[in-house]
């Protein structure tokens, strides 16, 4: 398997060999669902709570006679039935939302969307990324030079410059390898990584 490596105009003149065990799998989207839908369900914090009819704030008496008015029984305006009443299985702040992936299925699934990645021509390699001081305007015109727009960069070692200059760009995100999860690698539209990040991304998941 060959990827691009692209200069800063975002010109391609040569490719570097990458591993087979990691950019040559064939596409499992079933593994992939399950490995986005496991990453978003244990990133959520679980502090959504309602009010069951005990807790909601009403009056505990009976609105109106059992009988003879012709309508149905009631007993107490804090009834789920009833609009503003409290909820029949409410939802408790304590529930717990984590999905267990293993090591196996979760490093099978990240060179899954790498090796589509790359057959999608939206990997690509660079030699380094690199700024003289934390500005976000030399940034974005080094990304838009290439090219660039939707962008997740993967480096070896996140530079202060680097951090501070890319920390307000609302569509550019730079982490290291071992922070690359499979939702922003298949959420932004292209990933760059330097050569140093490549060597470590190979040695992880090989």
């Amino acid at each position: 398997m060959e990827l691009k490596v692209i200069n800063e105009s975002g010109q391609s003149s040569q490719t570097v060999q990458v591993s087979d065990v990691v950019f040559g799998r064939e596409y499992n989207e079933p593994l992939i669902h399950q490995l986005v839908v496991a990453y978003q369900a244990n990133a959520r914090q679980g502090t959504r709570a309602q009010k069951d009819r005990a807790e909601v704030k009403a009056s505990t008496r009976k609105p109106w006679r059992q009988k003879g008015t012709g309508r149905a029984r009631a007993g107490m305006a804090s009834s789920p039935l009833w609009r503003g009443g409290g909820q029949i299985f409410p939802n408790r702040p304590d529930e717990n939302f984590t999905q267990k992936v293993n090591k196996k299925m979760y490093r099978a699934g990240i060179c899954s969307i790498l090796s589509q990645l790359g057959r999608e021509d939206r990997l690509v390699v660079v030699e380094s990324i690199e700024l003289e001081s934390p500005k976000t305007k030399s940034l974005n015109e080094k990304f838009k030079s290439m090219g660039l727009e939707s962008v997740l960069v993967i480096v070896d070692e996140v530079s202060e410059n680097l951090y501070l200059a890319s920390r307000n760009l609302p569509h550019v995100a730079i982490v290291e390898p071992r922070y690359a999860d499979p939702l922003s690698l298949i959420h932004y539209k292209k990933v760059v990584v330097t050569r140093a990040a490549l060597e470590k991304l190979q040695e992880m998941f090989a």
